[in-house]
């Protein structure tokens, strides 16, 4: 019975890094490379709509923090040029719904943490020109920006230039991520935010007291935004214990973050790293460790089918399974992306 629900629904990652693999290869390879590597894995797992974020390694800060932007954005487009047939980069709603009625897999670009816009918001309407549909402001340390949950303990709100980012974002129909940013940042959005709120791949302090994990008070103030919390699935998110990282602890966390706010606020938002990182990584610096990371069975998008299964264990109806796989972001996405605001309204 999962198998069958798990196929006819609408499956949305909201966080898979893949173009940090792909973009390592040469440009000529990127299109071929998504095609082998990548969209097996996408099918296997039965996703349909696939948001692709932008992350700059530190290598790369502060100088070739845009250039490498707009290479992997540029990668992005290629990857789904040269892969027409099977996959759609979309900018509004509209175009999502094209591609799923073509039985392509809708692909949305996100910007994560956004270093390559450093303090510089008047670039936000060149990236959205571009493309991008999400974004985030801050990763684990400080941007111009905001600071990342890593620096909790400053207690820093937005700064100027983020409070204008976000007012921009807004405005043009990005959506704001509030993953990764301090806790301080996220009450400071919530003050400010007069459209809906994003979190593309936390999971629920309540379970874990993890910085990186959304509180209640969180979770709450996203949904009264209309927003939606997609749940991540790294095992350091999820329980302390390797041995309780599983696909029902992982089933805990979505349960309790939609008894707070709602079946209808939650989604999925995986971030795949062992892919990424076996792509990546040369075989002399493998970290042994990595693996205790990850849930078992869960480390790519083929394992997709057994969060359908721990769902429909656990007891919910169908229906709400279908919301938790894809219906929430995609009823999200249909409403914000891509949709601008006259510069009057701000």
């Amino acid at each position: 019975m999962s198998r069958a629900l798990h196929r006819r629904a609408v499956v949305a990652d909201a966080h898979n890094d893949l173009l940090i693999a792909v973009t390592a290869r040469p440009p000529h390879r990127w299109a071929g490379y998504f095609r082998e590597r990548w969209l097996p894995q996408l099918r296997a797992g039965g996703v349909d709509l696939q948001v692709l974020p932008v992350f700059i390694d530190d290598r790369f800060r502060p100088e070739g923090a845009l250039r490498e932007t707009l290479r992997m954005i540029e990668c992005a487009h290629t990857l789904a040029e040269g892969n027409a047939d099977e996959v759609r980069l979309c900018l509004d709603g509209d175009d999502i719904d094209a591609a799923l009625g073509d039985g392509r897999i809708a692909l949305v670009l996100a910007l994560e943490s956004a270093p390559g816009l450093d303090a510089d918001v008047e670039l936000l309407p060149a990236l959205h020109r571009l493309g991008v549909r999400i974004a985030s402001i801050a990763h684990w340390g400080r941007t111009a920006l905001a600071d990342g949950s890593g620096e909790d303990a400053t207690g820093s709100r937005l700064t100027e230039a983020g409070a204008r980012a976000l007012a921009e974002m807004e405005r043009l129909g990005i959506l704001f991520d509030v993953s990764h940013l301090g806790a301080s940042g996220v009450a400071h959005v919530l003050e400010l935010a007069t459209r809906p709120v994003l979190a593309t791949h936390s999971s629920a302090r309540a379970l874990l007291d993890h910085h990186r994990n959304l509180t209640d008070e969180q979770l709450r103030g996203i949904a009264a935004t209309g927003g939606t919390v997609c749940v991540n699935f790294l095992g350091e998110f999820l329980a302390t214990d390797p041995a309780d990282r599983t696909v029902d602890r992982l089933a805990d966390h979505i349960l309790h973050i939609a008894e707070v706010i709602g079946v209808d606020r939650v989604g999925l938002g995986p971030d795949f790293i062992k892919e990424v990182s076996a792509d990546t990584t040369p075989p002399c610096c493998e970290d042994a460790e990595y693996a205790r990371l990850l849930v078992p069975g869960l480390e790519g998008p083929r394992g997709l089918p057994l969060v359908t299964e721990a769902l429909i264990r656990r007891g919910l109806p169908e229906g709400d399974v279908e919301k938790i796989l894809g219906g929430n972001v995609l009823e999200l996405f249909r409403k914000e992306l891509g949709r601008p605001l006259p510069r009057s309204a701000r």
